[in-house]
């Protein structure tokens, strides 16, 4: 298994932890140099977002992969969570319909369930 690709099955663990929805992984390396992945997940409120957040930080920091950078915790509706091989967008249910990722980056490829085992 790829690095980036156990960095999202630890990351969207720590996510469904924090009751997150609407999980998605999608695998961009095909159409972009950003990043191997985006993984995109929402919450009710900003509390559950910065929850969230905290503990994909806690569960990749101890597993040894260190958050290059993160935008957006003040406000909580967007966070963005930069680790080079995947960033990990946490939403608020309403930004996230306004900003739409999905379908920005509708040519990247959405890995399914069984793709994450």
């Amino acid at each position: 298994m790829s690095k980036s690709l156990e960095m999202v099955k630890l990351a969207k663990t720590a996510l469904e932890d924090k009751k997150a929805g609407d999980i998605k992984v999608i695998d961009i390396s095909g159409v972009s140099v950003l990043a191997d992945y985006f993984i995109i997940a929402d919450g009710s409120n900003v509390n559950q977002v910065q929850a969230m957040v905290d503990n994909v930080d806690e569960v990749l920091g101890r597993a040894g992969y260190e958050c290059k950078q993160m935008e957006g915790y003040g406000t909580g509706g967007w966070i963005l969570m930069d680790y080079g091989d995947i960033i990990v967008h946490a939403f608020c249910r309403e930004d996230r319909l306004f900003y739409d990722l999905e379908r920005i980056w509708r040519d990247g490829k959405v890995l399914d369930e069984s793709e994450l085992k």
